[in-house]
């Protein structure tokens, strides 16, 4: 049972749900700002449903669209589908069953989510398409990734928003974009002899490896006034900048690495840096809207 539970876990890569999940959940607690944070149980449990949902549909389509280079290519070769362990026929299965399960968790969350539902589907599974024929691969996959705070907004708010959240909303889910952007460039680096050989579409195969790499740091910058211009917006202070300056800090030294280390640090850079990142913007955020302003600068 247990082996079965982290085949399938492996195959839709459930632990990379620690990247979009904070800035969901962040943006659901800013949302719920008049109740402490706390939308009460049921929204929070179906955001979290959603959020799975989304997740694992993306990333089985992922893997259905992507399984004729993932065989050829050595760093993947080994994944489910190249090797069997997975049969197409229930990879697509798992994909509309977890599509299907995003609809209905819309519909038990209000109608704006519900109407907007289709939509997500189709924007985070075109992402997995991108490569065949653009560049800019690594927006859309941004794209992907930013609607989860705007979903978990919208999850707990509806249609009965602000001008005000409506631009801190719109800053956050642009700072998710970039960060998303930067930190994907950074992961294209394992497969740039493949792409390039294989026709395949990213930055860092249309512009090298090190221009590439300067367009990351550039919006991974621009991220951070994102992230500093958001929590203005949400009027935080001394523990919100705390966690900026530490976010701040991580995307550097996640630079460094890609520029100073083999291809084997990117891993190391992609997956605990990134999270850290996510986490730490989960708790900042928590923490100011919980005790509602109360760190200050004396």
């Amino acid at each position: 049972m247990f082996s079965l539970i982290n085949k399938w876990s492996s195959f839709v890569r459930f632990s990379h749900t620690v990247f979009a999940l904070p800035f969901a959940l962040a943006a659901m607690v800013v949302a719920a700002r008049d109740h402490r944070g706390w939308p009460g149980w049921r929204v929070f449990g179906l955001i979290l449903a959603a959020m799975v949902c989304a997740r694992t549909c993306a990333m089985a389509f992922n893997r259905i669209a992507d399984r004729k280079f993932d065989a050829l290519n050595p760093r993947t070769a080994q994944r489910h589908l190249p090797t069997g362990q997975i049969s197409l026929v229930n990879a697509i299965g798992l994909c509309l069953l977890s599509a299907a399960g995003l609809v209905v968790t819309a519909y038990f969350l209000n109608p704006v989510c519900f109407y907007l539902s289709p939509v997500a589907l189709a924007v985070i599974c075109f992402y997995s398409l991108t490569k065949r024929f653009t560049d800019y691969t690594h927006v859309f996959l941004g794209l992907s990734l930013a609607l989860a705070p705007v979903g978990a907004w919208l999850a707990v708010k509806g249609a009965d928003v602000s001008v005000l959240e409506i631009m801190q909303m719109t800053t956050l889910a642009l700072a998710v974009v970039l960060w998303l952007v930067g930190f994907d460039i950074i992961y294209a680096l394992q497969d740039y002899e493949f792409d390039k050989s294989h026709g395949l579409h990213s930055l860092v195969v249309a512009w090298g490896p090190k221009n590439a790499l300067q367009a990351a740091f550039l919006a991974h910058m621009v991220m951070c006034g994102l992230l500093f211009a958001f929590g203005a917006l949400c009027r935080f202070r001394i523990a919100y900048l705390i966690g900026w300056f530490i976010i701040v800090g991580c995307l550097m030294l996640e630079h460094w690495i890609a520029r100073r280390r083999s291809l084997n640090w990117i891993n190391l850079a992609f997956f605990r840096l990134n999270a850290l990142v996510s986490a730490v913007f989960l708790i900042v955020t928590v923490a100011e809207v919980v005790f509602q302003g109360g760190f200050r600068l004396r």
